[in-house]
């Protein structure tokens, strides 16, 4: 049975999730959004099961303007009462948890005054609140040139060399269509390099962690190619299928868009990302200790758009170097694979300088695809989703994109500092469940 706490947070992140057009139920991409998981076996509240909250899901949110569901479904529910009951809940707990749930709290407030706002019943939100909110930083620009650099020294040394940016820019195009990962053979070609990438992660991650944690699968994922998505590819953990003994199988898919242009050792990063020692390890991880007893409820429901997701993006975006045990992508044992750990890296960069030349500074759309194709070196796929459907939607321009390079960054710099036994549990929430302001908490005490 669920306590009082539980019952707020669930209300409340199942509710923003649903106000914003989000189906946590939903095993797609295509009809999840804030909401990342629900594995905890307890019932569905009345924020979810409400007939005014499938209206408002089938309508697509709040986001479309659909004033006569999102009314409906503000009558029904109280939003802000859930989120000041996190709040009000957090203080009675204290410690790590009370500053998590409080972090928590805060990005919810800030997902429902956006909310407001383009329901046109609230002010404008401002820019910087939005991203110290998912990532407790204030927005800056990204700084890319020294990876830029990089890749050019390394294409160089590859035979694809470069004098300015125009050629650069070729160079790039040119070393990827030679290395183009084919979307048509996706599953076996994912099922291959997730293999790879677990038994690096036995080598690597495991030794690191609770012995306990050995038995859970931390690759239980199915790749499925779909066209024409919005997204590049959209990892969806699921959690809820269960053995005889009614313990947890940690399942998950990836959606990944059949017309993505990615080469091989770009595809390499983005399943260490994805997968392992990523996304669906950390989740399967969290899984495991919520079963456990050794994290709470919180743990079931994981959230985009908080400060716990800027940690999570920061742990998939350094996985790879997770899996081969190095702290630096010139440690990685091929430069190919550097270059595309690199541009990886470049891309996310751009997603936080989409967010702020989008909404700090107003630049058009054209201009930020131009530059983040330029200056960050991405297709022009990803410049075109970037800049527009991702970067101009009020929530994830404003929230989310900052929060990949925060992330990285961060974990980093804690993987520079901390000895891997103090580091790897910490994050992966062995000492508690974390996020990343309240990291540095576990790994100072």
């Amino acid at each position: 049975m669920m306590d009082q706490a539980s019952k707020f947070i669930a209300d409340a992140v199942l509710g923003i999730d649903t106000l914003w057009g989000g189906d946590v139920m939903n095993p797609s991409g295509v009809g999840r959004f804030i909401a990342d998981s629900w594995f905890s076996d307890f019932p569905l509240p009345a924020v979810y099961t409400h007939p005014a909250a499938a209206q408002l899901r089938q309508s697509g949110g709040v986001s479309v303007k659909n004033r006569e569901a999102v009314e409906e479904y503000l009558r029904a529910v109280d939003l802000p009462a859930a989120i000041d009951g996190v709040r009000q809940e957090a203080k009675k707990m204290g410690g790590l948890r009370q500053a998590y749930l409080t972090g928590m709290a805060d990005s919810l407030d800030t997902m429902w005054d956006l909310a407001m706002e383009v329901a046109g019943k609230g002010d404008a939100v401002p820019y910087a609140r939005c991203v110290e909110a998912s990532t407790a930083r204030p927005p800056e620009p990204s700084q890319p040139e020294k990876k830029r650099e990089r890749v050019a020294e390394l294409l160089g040394r590859a035979g694809y060399v470069s004098a300015n940016a125009g050629e650069l820019l070729e160079a790039v195009d040119a070393w990827r269509r030679e290395r183009v990962a084919p979307m048509a053979t996706v599953r076996a070609l994912s099922a291959a390099v997730i293999a790879r990438f677990d038994s690096l992660s036995a080598k690597h991650l495991s030794p690191y962690l609770p012995k306990e944690l050995a038995r859970v699968p931390r690759a239980n994922i199915d790749f499925q190619p779909i066209k024409d998505a919005w997204f590049s590819g959209s990892m969806n953990y699921i959690g809820r299928a269960r053995n005889a003994d009614d313990s947890p199988q940690y399942e998950a898919n990836y959606e990944i868009n059949a017309s993505l242009q990615i080469s091989y050792p770009e595809f390499e990063q983005l399943v260490s990302h994805e997968v392992v020692p990523g996304h669906v390890t950390t989740f399967a991880y969290l899984q495991d200790l919520y079963v456990r007893g050794r994290a709470g409820f919180e743990a079931t429901i994981l959230t985009m758009n908080t400060r716990a997701a800027t940690l999570f993006e920061g742990i998939a975006n350094n996985a790879i170097l997770i899996a081969h045990g190095v702290t630096e992508v010139d440690q990685l044992p091929d430069e190919d694979l550097q270059i595309g750990v690199l541009l990886a890296l470049l891309q996310d960069d751009a997603k936080n300088q989409s967010s702020y030349l989008t909404w700090g500074e107003g630049k058009p759309q054209p201009e930020v695809a131009a530059t983040l194709r330029r200056d960050f070196l991405v297709t022009e796929e990803r410049a075109d989703k970037l800049s527009g459907a991702w970067g101009r939607h009020p929530l994830l321009g404003r929230m989310y994109l900052p929060a990949y390079r925060c992330g990285t960054e961060k974990v980093a710099e804690l993987r520079r500092t901390y000895p891997a036994d103090r580091v790897l549990p910490a994050i992966y929430g062995c000492n508690g469940l974390v996020d990343i302001e309240t990291i540095d908490q576990v790994l100072k005490d």
